[in-house]
């Protein structure tokens, strides 16, 4: 079965994990939202992926500006200020003791609708809140090894369709992506944007290495992603030549080295992509140093802002 940058090893202590669903700490098997909920009935929401590293939360600050920046471009009232959600999570991750490897949904809906129609206007209470934190670790051989990944027909389409900007629930296209990279037996989906450029993948954003180069897309069509987003400031600070541009599957065939990113795994090499092996086929030098840098970039960035 191909492995894909969220797999993980169950880790047992999820099973008496406490989920906290509108404020109220319940056991994951009890851990449930209404039938009625906006998010089940039509995907109207937004949500974000956090990491726990010892005991800080690195990148909070980034995390909850897309949340509610989200939340202002669909309309809706998260019905908390931003300090209050981030105790929330912090009183969740305590109450469990939890301190390091762990991995948050942060998930956020309308809220519960009168009826089962589109409209805003039916919602009949606040917002539903949900975090579900579990301890969650990429896999080692992972981000030693890589992913394969396959270029799928599904495209990033244009903003005024479903913005990629917008973190929401609704990912029904991202999925139709995976289901077709899983189909032809790769980890990940390669999708392109509308104009046939490489835009990003259906869960994690890439990046290729081109004689010392790194080039990742132009982000017009894809999520303004936090871990994309600290891997280009780390070129910068670090003098590797980084560029954010429009470039071909051309390009991608012929690169020496490709990664992907994500809050999850942080840095993960690709070794293969629809089928043509990339460089010698293992963790390339660049990809090998970028990962270092982000792990330290990562635990320094923990030991700001709120703790556990």
């Amino acid at each position: 079965m191909a492995k894909g940058t969220h797999d993980y090893q169950p880790d047992p202590r999820n099973e008496s994990v406490q989920v906290n669903v509108n404020g109220e700490l319940v056991p994951r098997a009890r851990a449930v939202v209404s039938v009625f909920d906006s998010g089940f009935v039509l995907g109207d929401g937004v949500w974000e992926g956090l990491r726990l590293h010892d005991g800080g939360l690195p990148f909070i600050d980034l995390h909850m500006d897309r949340l509610y920046e989200g939340a202002r471009a669909l309309d809706l009232d998260i019905g908390l200020g931003r300090e209050d959600l981030v105790q929330r999570i912090v009183d969740t991750l305590r109450a469990n003791g939890m301190r390091d490897h762990v991995h948050i949904r942060l998930m956020v809906t309308r809220g519960i609708k009168a009826t089962p129609h589109q409209d805003p206007r039916f919602i009949v209470s606040g917002a539903t809140i949900v975090i579900v934190p579990e301890y969650k670790q990429p896999l080692p051989a992972t981000l030693e090894c890589g992913i394969r990944l396959f270029t799928v027909h599904v495209r990033r389409g244009a903003p005024d369709v479903q913005d990629p900007k917008l973190n929401s629930h609704s990912k029904i296209n991202c999925i139709l992506a995976c289901i077709q990279a899983q189909k032809a037996g790769c980890d990940e989906a390669l999708m392109l944007d509308p104009h046939g450029f490489v835009a990003t993948c259906n869960s994690t954003h890439f990046f290729i290495v081109r004689k010392g180069e790194v080039w990742t897309s132009s982000g017009k069509y894809c999520l303004a992603g936090i871990t994309r987003s600290n891997v280009i400031r780390l070129c910068r600070e670090h003098g590797i030549p980084v560029f954010e541009k429009d470039f071909s599957l051309t390009d991608v065939y012929g690169a020496e080295e490709a990664f992907v990113t994500g809050t999850f795994a942080g840095v993960v090499p690709v070794h293969e992509i629809d089928g043509r092996t990339l460089g010698a086929g293992t963790r390339g030098p660049m990809v090998e140093r970028l990962q270092r840098e982000y792990v330290a970039l990562v635990r320094a960035e923990s030991r700001k802002g709120p703790r556990v």
